[in-house]
């Protein structure tokens, strides 16, 4: 990927929805060759999607006004944070980010890790000082962007069934 490539950040609208789907068909596809359970029970499905976008939750980076990477954003509420086997960081405000699905024409080209600066700087422009974040135990590819993101591990949340490691990153 060349340095000309338009990157933007954005909220996802309704007519994205279908292409949204898509990657993340397409996701679901790559944790199941990589042997993963993440995302092989029927969640995420075209309704999340379509909850995401219509409660705004929903974003999309775009690499020449094409969609390459979604991911839902949601400001303080995720039921399963409460119950954190171990610490979070902090107690205040907080972004959780859920859901990242790269386009398999945009995978590998370090763009979710992109996508991750993009996600601070809209929490701290929303006040926002924690990005809370769970990923499965075998999702590498997740564990290595965190890690190299400087996102601290806070424990384990049981979410969709199963157990998550849990991360956290003080913005402020």
């Amino acid at each position: 990927m060349t340095d000309k490539n338009e990157i933007h950040f954005r909220k996802a609208e309704s007519n994205d929805i279908d292409t949204i789907w898509e990657i993340i068909q397409q996701s679901i596809e790559r944790r199941r060759k990589d042997g993963s359970d993440q995302w092989q029970n029927g969640y995420p499905n075209l309704q999340t999607v379509e909850s995401d976008v219509s409660k705004k939750f929903g974003f999309v980076l775009t690499v020449n006004n094409e969609i390459a990477v979604y991911v839902a954003l949601i400001f303080n509420d995720e039921p399963a944070y409460s119950s954190i086997e171990g610490e979070w960081l902090t107690t205040g405000e907080f972004v959780v980010v859920h859901r990242v699905a790269v386009s398999e024409k945009f995978a590998g080209q370090g763009l979710a890790k992109k996508l991750f600066d993009y996600i601070e700087d809209f929490t701290k422009s929303q006040n926002v000082a924690s990005v809370k974040v769970d990923t499965n135990y075998d999702n590498i590819a997740m564990l290595k962007i965190l890690e190299s993101k400087g996102y601290t591990y806070c424990g384990e949340v049981v979410l969709a069934g199963g157990v998550r490691k849990a991360f956290e990153k003080v913005l402020i």
